[in-house]
């Protein structure tokens, strides 16, 4: 079953730019549509970005789009979330997960396999 780590938020200035991963294990990556989500204290997750394993395709929530590139690495099964120019709204734990297309991704509310992750915390504060 596949199982998703997600690392590397940590805090950032308006402007910068963070790189999240996405490591998984027990199942190829490339078996699910991987999608990144983000959730603020006491709002729902919501899906901001997501790869289609089909035709490679990439799709993005409309607030993120042209800031944010989803990227696979195949040999090391890790998916990234390259984030730049951050904006205090998007602060928020991010969370990696398999879904089994990319076509519901904006409102998906659980993984096609497995569980959630922890997530990493991203925020963006000056």
């Amino acid at each position: 079953q596949a199982q998703l780590v997600e690392s590397g938020g940590g805090l950032a200035q308006p402007g910068d730019s963070l790189r999240l991963s996405c490591a998984a294990s027990g199942s190829d990556l490339d078996d699910f549509a991987i999608t990144w989500f983000r959730q603020v204290p006491g709002s729902q997750r919501e899906g901001i970005s997501c790869l289609s394993p089909f035709d490679g395709r990439t799709y993005y929530k409309p607030s993120v789009q042209g800031r944010f590139t989803i990227s696979t690495d195949h040999a090391k099964n890790t998916v990234f979330l390259q984030m730049n120019d951050l904006k205090p709204e998007d602060t928020a734990i991010y969370y990696c997960a398999p879904l089994e297309t990319c076509t519901y991704y904006l409102t998906a509310t659980s993984p096609f396999v497995g569980t959630w992750g922890q997530g990493t915390q991203v925020t963006v504060s000056s």
